[in-house]
This record gives C-alpha cells, sequence and structure tokens, in this order.
C-alpha cells in the first residue's frame, strides 16, 4: 500500500478555505461530522468517483480508483471543509509517517486558523 499525496483533492481543500466553506469546529468533533458510508455512497452516486477522490487527501494508486479502498485522508463532507477532519487527519497522517499529507494538512490547518484572524 503506497499512499500519496492526491494533489487535485489539496487544490480543491484551498479553493473551498479560501471560499469560506468551512467549519471551525474541534477535533474530537469528527467522528460526528465525518459522512457515514450510506452519506458516502449517496455521494459516489450523485456525483461520481473523481469528485469523491476529491474530498481525500490520500490515494493509494495500487487500488481501483472506482473504490472506497483507493481514497483515504478524508477533510470535509461533501459541502465544507472541517476543522475537525483536517486536524484528525494530519495526526494520523504523522502517527503513519506520511509526511507529505501531514504537511499538506497542516498548510490547510494554517490556511482555516489564518482565516480566524
Amino acid at each position: 500500500m503506497a499512499i500519496e499525496l492526491n494533489r487535485p483533492a489539496l487544490r480543491h481543500a484551498r479553493a473551498l478555505i479560501r471560499d469560506g466553506k468551512v467549519v471551525r469546529d474541534e477535533r474530537d468533533d469528527w467522528s460526528e461530522a465525518a459522512p457515514d458510508a450510506d452519506e458516502e455512497n449517496a455521494f459516489i452516486d450523485k456525483a461520481g468517483w473523481t469528485e469523491y477522490s476529491h474530498w481525500h487527501l490520500g490515494v493509494d494508486r495500487s487500488e481501483n480508483a472506482q473504490t472506497k479502498k483507493a481514497y483515504t485522508f478524508p477533510f470535509g463532507n461533501f459541502q465544507r471543509v472541517h476543522r475537525s477532519g483536517v486536524i484528525s487527519g494530519e495526526s494520523r497522517a504523522a502517527q503513519y509517517d506520511h509526511a507529505e499529507i501531514r504537511d499538506a494538512l497542516a498548510s490547510l490547518l494554517t490556511l482555516i486558523d489564518d482565516g480566524d484572524r
């Protein structure tokens, strides 16, 4: 399993944050805010796999691109970026030595928090 940074998702996240489509919640809120399997399936049925991929900063290119297994490090609820998802992902990326993803998530967190100033 070789998870790498999903650059289109990073661009998508930055654009959403710049457009103010952010929930400024706390880390522990992600367990409630993260889309569940039914919400993911409904989004895929409506928007397709490419759009689904744009909500995940990690991609495993060894997996079929039309499976959920190919995507990791979600950061939002298919409408807005959740600060809690960014924080959770950053911690998990650091834990599993995904430095590029960790750094991308850290940059998103800075972008979110700088918007509060």
